[in-house]
């Protein structure tokens, strides 16, 4: 922090308790009579004199104690006073000697010569340190979601929620100078199926009946755009029961947006912008618009629709080349219609069997029934079915020397995910992701719908409220799953930063979609009655975006986990060890709720 910053952030949290946070404390107070707070974040006693470090939010600083200006019993206190125990103390800004500064610490320049020391929260014995010594590894995490309020204390989980709360304000500036306004949606809500499941929560007043938590505010927006709001938005809370990961929890955060009277292009150019300005506030430089790619050719070309384009390794056809072979796998599924698709990895040559044998074992992971594996020497094709292959083949498939050819045959929606893992697996192995490579995509025209192979049956790829791309409303009766939809997806690096589609406005162009999804009129006037009441009532065109929050601040971090960045997360078993949830109810509690729990061998 610059003096005027360190200036001002004293102003602001100065109190009749404190003149000053610890870590804006600088050379500039030299002489200054101060009063701090905080906790003990070191000890040192050197026999006459003591040195307390005195942490809070905004940093450390060092107090020195001695008999020159210390009293005994305030000398006495502070040799005794435990880690992590807050204390008050007044002192006097004093200047290091030059081979007694610290040029790591930003206050590391001076030393607050205390002369009161008063003990408000003495601590108990940490269970775990929460200034580790330098080098040490961190406790295990489920320890420090145990004990979350200690783990809190870390600078570097500090850092990540201010972070935080600098790219929640910036938003807000943001979409607030564009016109939006922030609007509140309900928490508890109609059970509306959305893709997972949802979080229910019984009704006391209303035996038998049940709220859900909000999956989105989708409709609740689409409702403040029939109402002529305009543009709305909202830092909203969600919820999904479903499987977790690491980028996933079952409650997060998302910049829920919607307009009226916008096309896709609109909502896209506002997005971009608002993405570079949280990217600038986290540091870190944005080209001012970025590319757009359809979902045919993301698919096509990286086996994914969130591509990363960091590096290239393009997927190719390489159906011709492998039709002339003799591999009897490979002619078979060309005879059924399916194709035979690859990578090239350029000095991929020098991977091993072992190395390889894991790659395929990826791509079996993915469905593929297998991986075949190319080398080019300097004598032509080697491998396990490079005999197979004339000896035109190495040209064909474009390998030069020292190149990897990996393919899989098969129907594109194995072979793209297995290609896409695969792909993934090379470029990190063999360090060909570059660590400052920041690259932003935009992917659009997604299908409308996926059709179950198995049943047939129609299902929304993002949402049945997603309008169709206006040159495809004609196959919806012909053939909808060549349908696209005014769907998007900002890519970051290869991860979904978030989506939006614009809605459909027309009360019987959303009907039709529901009838293609299987819902007949009685259940689509049941689950979303009061939204088609209000596209009914007059809807202009509208649509929105949304992103994940807690995500865009994990990147930002640099951090590898979404409970880096929030402040009291979930397990990947989906519990919260700190307060204990979920847990067991009174059996009155469930009475009052017309409850039975359903139990292995019975019910109780």
């Amino acid at each position: 922090m610059t003096v005027s910053e360190t200036e001002s952030l004293s102003s602001s949290l100065a109190t009749s308790l404190r003149t000053h946070p610890c870590g804006a404390l600088r050379a500039a107070h030299v002489g200054e009579s101060v009063r701090l707070g905080g906790w003990v974040h070191r000890s040192r006693d050197l026999g006459g004199l003591v040195f307390l470090d005195l942490r809070d939010r905004a940093g450390v600083v060092q107090l020195a104690f001695g008999p020159d200006w210390s009293d005994a019993a305030t000398l006495s206190s502070a040799a005794a006073v435990g880690v992590e125990s807050v204390i008050l103390v007044d002192g006097i800004v004093v200047a290091r000697a030059e081979g007694q500064r610290n040029p790591d610490m930003p206050t590391g320049e001076i030393d607050v010569q205390v002369t009161a020391l008063r003990v408000v929260g003495p601590a108990n014995t940490p269970a775990f340190p929460v200034a580790p010594a330098k080098g040490d590894k961190l406790p295990a995490e489920e320890l420090r979601l145990r004990h979350r309020y200690l783990d809190l204390r870390r600078a570097e989980l500090q850092r990540n929620l201010v972070l935080r709360h600098h790219l929640m304000q910036a938003t807000r500036r943001f979409l607030d100078a564009r016109g939006f306004l922030e609007l509140e949606t309900p928490i508890l809500t109609k059970p509306t199926p959305e893709g997972a499941r949802d979080y229910l929560v019984p009704s006391r007043v209303h035996p038998g009946e049940f709220y859900a938590l909000p999956q989105s505010p989708q409709i609740y927006k689409q409702l403040f755009m029939c109402a002529g709001y305009d543009r709305y938005f909202q830092i909203a809370r969600c919820f999904r029961d479903e499987d977790l990961r690491a980028d996933r929890q079952p409650e997060f955060t998302q910049i829920d947006i919607e307009a009226s009277f916008i096309t896709q292009d609109d909502i896209l150019a506002m997005a971009e912008a608002l993405i570079v300005e949280l990217w600038t506030v986290g540091g870190v430089g944005t080209p001012p618009s970025f590319p757009r790619m359809r979902y045919a050719d993301a698919m096509e070309r990286y086996g994914c629709d969130r591509p990363d384009l960091r590096y290239g390794l393009e997927l190719y056809d390489a159906t011709a080349v492998f039709a002339a072979s003799d591999l009897s796998f490979v002619k078979a599924a060309i005879e059924r219609g399916e194709r035979v698709r690859g990578l090239r990895v350029p000095g991929g040559a020098t991977m091993s069997r072992k190395q390889t044998d894991e790659l395929e074992q990826l791509a079996k992971g993915a469905g593929a029934s297998g991986l075949i594996v190319l080398k080019r020497g300097a004598d032509g094709l080697e491998g396990k079915v490079a005999k197979f292959l004339d000896a035109t083949a190495a040209d064909a498939l474009a390998l030069e020397e020292g190149e990897l050819g990996l393919y899989v045959a098969g129907p594109d929606r194995i072979s793209s995910p297995a290609l896409d893992r695969v792909r993934q697996a090379v470029a990190q192995r063999l360090d060909l992701v570059p660590a400052d490579g920041h690259e932003f995509v935009i992917v659009t025209d997604f299908p409308m719908f996926d059709r179950d192979p198995e049943t047939g049956a129609l299902a929304a790829v993002h949402h049945p409220f997603t309008a169709p791309h206006p040159d495809d409303v004609a196959l919806l009766d012909r053939a909808p799953e060549r349908a696209r939809a005014l769907a998007y997806d900002v890519v970051y690096n290869g991860l979904e930063l978030g989506g939006g589609s614009i809605r459909i406005s027309d009360p019987a162009l959303q009907a039709r979609i529901f009838g293609l999804l299987g819902i007949d009129e009685a259940t689509a006037q049941a689950r979303f009655g009061f939204l088609l009441e209000a596209l009914r009532s007059g809807a202009p065109p509208h649509g929105g975006i949304a992103f994940g929050l807690d995500r865009i601040a994990m990147l930002l971090a640099g951090t590898g986990s979404l409970r880096d960045v929030i402040a009291f997360p979930k397990t990947t078993a989906a519990r919260a060890l700190f307060e204990g949830a979920p847990s067991p109810v009174p059996p009155q509690d469930l009475h009052d709720l017309s409850l039975r729990l359903a139990v292995r061998g019975g019910d109780a």
